[in-house]
């Protein structure tokens, strides 16, 4: 048994990718599935569109390699994370298409639950907010919302889980209903000081606690695969959120190392060691990862919108065929002319938490053409980093750890934007030669787990730096574009944070 197997399930596709012994990629496999949009602000996805097609790349991974299913050793999870979905126990029938972390829906409860003076309690018990983004409001939404769920649920008909809880349930053809600390941290039900779902947040926002699945470390036995997915039973030893998973892929071990992930969205997470740190920015206290039963902690800034800015690009403005072309056309834009994108598509995260929101473009003159669109959406990237970074930093005072960000996901490909990005910074840009970090943590989950791969300290003088990344841009200069952006979100907001 001398390979892993990834499951990277994502907003936009499903991947699966074979590591071998080495922690090297041997085969992969990627397919895309439909994205609905039934009212403005509202994502979803469809249930069978995530298992058809996690259980499809699955396949075609191992048979790219030419491996039998007697030669993996484990199997790895990585999930987009606070995606919610509700199944009935019994016939695995889904109650509602899964309802996508971008979703913002529950604004309206979660601005009542705000008004009514929960949010400190909440926050102090799970070091998330009051934000639609959560699992926690999207449940309460299903249960308010599709006719019977509510009796259905108290009657112990139904289960609860984000998507990674979801696939294992598949997975293990129904067997096992488990979930990781790192995806439970993310549900707005979990106390992650106290290691338990939280009876009280439960209760207030009427949740049975019988649909809730049962909490692992991110290295644990999460059962072991139905024979007839891979041709033999494998069994499933690693699982963490895709940000958390990211974390652990570029080592992050120690207190006051950073990455961000650039994918559909951004999220940037900087280790905070085994003590909760309270932001006054709002960011996100969240769990990076949990060994023997032991979480260590983090700041965590989330951006909506990433890579989707240029999916944007692509299929709203249709200004480009493929991602690839906007770096080109951004070397091209006038660097007179500054546009300012704020995309705010689905409202704004860290750290303004504005979910109501929407997008904005600053700067327009008869000049603006694809190429300073394209640049504008590139810089908006840098732009809500620099938010986090400044906000993470400030938190973290005293707190040690080297500035340097380190970056990963499909966006860290573009020399220009992590260029930009380090500019914005006015620190250095880490680029690793393995770039598939969130697929690297959950198969190291799983080998580590297997006994294939060693341990943490081991794996992280492994890390390899691709490419650094020095800031080139002038501090008054930098200043100034920054402080344009800055007025662009403030006339963006509908409420002063």
């Amino acid at each position: 048994m001398s390979h892993v197997l990834a499951i990277d399930q994502g907003t936009t596709s499903s991947r699966a990718i074979l590591f071998d012994q080495e922690l090297r990629v041997v085969a992969s496999a990627q397919e895309e599935f439909a994205q609905h949009f039934p009212r403005s602000g509202w994502v979803e996805h469809e249930p069978e569109d995530l298992w058809s097609t996690v259980a499809a790349t699955c396949r075609e991974a191992v048979a790219k390699a030419g491996i039998g299913a007697e030669e993996i050793a484990a199997i790895g999870i990585t999930n987009q994370r606070e995606t919610t979905l509700v199944w009935n126990r019994r016939t695995g029938a889904p109650l509602h298409r899964a309802i996508v972390w971008q979703d913002r829906r529950t604004a309206g409860i979660c601005a009542r639950l705000r008004e009514e003076g929960h949010e400190p309690a909440v926050t102090a018990r799970t070091g998330l907010l009051l934000d639609p983004y959560f699992s926690g409001t999207k449940l309460k939404w299903l249960l308010d919302s599709i006719e019977g769920a509510r009796a259905q649920a108290e009657a112990g008909e139904l289960l609860f889980g984000t998507v990674d809880c979801y696939l294992m349930w598949r997975l293990t053809g129904g067997r096992m209903h488990v979930t990781d600390a790192t995806n439970a941290a993310r549900t707005l039900l979990y106390n992650t000081r106290e290691g338990r779902w939280d009876a009280e947040i439960c209760a207030l926002l009427d949740i049975p606690r019988t649909m809730l699945p049962e909490v692992f470390d991110c290295a644990a036995d999460f059962g072991t695969t139905a024979p007839d997915l891979l041709g033999r039973a494998v069994p499933i030893l690693g699982v963490a959120g895709d940000q958390q998973a990211a974390t652990v892929g570029q080592a992050c071990f120690e207190p006051g190392m950073m990455k961000s992930t650039y994918g559909t969205g951004c999220f940037a997470l900087l280790n905070t060691g085994e003590a909760p740190v309270e932001s006054r920015n709002r960011l996100l206290g969240t769990i990076a990862y949990q060994f023997d039963g032991r979480p260590t902690y983090a700041l965590e800034g989330s951006i909506f919108i990433a890579g989707a800015v240029v999916q944007w690009l692509r299929d709203g403005l249709k200004i480009i065929r493929s991602a690839s072309e906007t770096q080109a056309l951004a070397e091209s834009a006038d660097p007179e002319h500054h546009l300012y994108l704020v995309p705010a598509f689905t409202g704004l995260g860290a750290p303004y938490w504005d979910a109501d929101c929407r997008g904005a473009v600053f700067g327009l003159t008869r000049g603006s053409g694809p190429a300073e669109f394209a640049r504008a959406a590139l810089e908006s990237v840098g732009f809500q980093t620099r938010d986090l970074w400044e906000a993470m930093r400030d938190d973290w005072q005293g707190g040690g750890g080297e500035a340097v960000l380190r970056v990963d996901g499909g966006m860290s490909a573009s020399d220009w934007t992590m260029q930009f990005l380090a500019d914005m910074l006015g620190a250095p840009v880490d680029r690793p030669k393995v770039q598939e970090t969130t697929a690297l943590g959950a198969a190291w989950l799983a080998g580590w787990r297997a006994g294939l791969y060693p341990g943490p300290g081991e794996f992280a003088r492994g890390w390899a730096l691709d490419r650094r990344f020095e800031p080139r841009m002038e501090e008054a200069a930098r200043e100034a574009r920054y402080a344009g952006w800055r007025d662009a979100v403030g006339r963006t907001l509908t409420r002063r944070t």
